[in-house]
């Protein structure tokens, strides 16, 4: 997956990160905590916005910033081990994922890419525990720190080219 997200982030120029997420749902909240995490990289190039499970509240905001890249960060259940992740360039997750969020992330997705013309992808992680409750499972902790360095690398590239 390395190789893939690297690949997508090929040409970006302006590119917004959206953590989505439950924070009263354990796990559930790790678009979240990946978001708080890549907080500093926020620049002119780079929007990052921790939406919890609202992410529609902001799509004003992403389409006024102009993005070439929309990555849209996410837990989802496939039956995967706890932390493991999927990438998909399609607004169609791989497989259908339970979600806490008030709309469908597909129809947040689509919005966005009607509206803002991005290249869109989503990073969907495997919880653990996504029952009521703060913090993420040890795995989950795990699993963060190995994707914020991941997108921080990549992102690092889109900043070098402002």
């Amino acid at each position: 997956m390395p190789s893939q997200l690297r690949s997508w982030f090929h040409g970006a120029q302006r590119v917004v990160l959206i953590g989505v997420g439950n924070p009263l749902r354990r796990d559930d909240n790790i678009g979240v905590e990946i978001a708080a995490e890549l907080e500093e990289e926020d620049s002119r190039s780079v929007l990052v916005i921790k939406s919890e499970t609202i992410p529609e509240e902001y799509i004003e905001k992403i389409v006024a910033f102009k993005p070439t890249h929309v990555l849209v960060i996410d837990a989802a259940l496939f039956g995967l081990k706890p932390g493991s992740a999927r990438f998909s360039e399609s607004i169609e997750p791989p497989q259908a994922p339970v979600s806490t969020h008030f709309l469908p992330i597909q129809i947040f997705c689509q919005s966005l890419v009607d509206l803002a013309g991005a290249k869109l992808a989503m990073l969907l992680i495997e919880p653990q525990d996504t029952s009521f409750g703060e913090g993420l499972t040890r795995e989950l902790e795990y699993a963060k720190k190995r994707f914020v360095r991941l997108l921080k690398g990549n992102v690092e590239r889109v900043l070098r080219s402002e």
